[in-house]
């Protein structure tokens, strides 16, 4: 089964993509993306001006701005997976207090 990436995840998969001056075919295998999938996302991006078209290569270049997003995006994956792991470490403690006040119950 794989792992569902949500928007976020796709648009800095992109961005760390043309973050190396890429164009739409090397986006697309990098990302890991579809056609239709990508091209409603570079539209996206384009639009939100975090990438950059470069016409006479073809390729498409990370802004100012979609740096900051991708520095942003570092902070906020890390700290969501360290609430996911908190929230796991919870969830297990929560199910021994269940099972423990249960014991000797049917």
């Amino acid at each position: 089964m794989g792992i569902y990436r949500d928007r976020l995840d796709i648009i800095a998969d992109i961005l760390n993509v043309a973050g190396r001056k890429a164009r739409k075919t090397q986006i697309m295998y990098q990302a890991n993306l579809n056609h239709k999938v990508l091209q409603k996302y570079l539209e996206e991006v384009l639009s939100a001006q975090l990438i950059s078209y470069e016409a006479s290569t073809h390729s498409f270049l990370l802004t100012e701005k979609g740096q900051k997003f991708l520095e942003t995006y570092e902070r906020y994956s890390k700290k969501n997976k360290a609430v996911e792991k908190w929230l796991v470490e919870v969830e297990m403690k929560r199910k021994v207090l269940k099972d423990l006040s249960m014991d000797g119950k049917s």
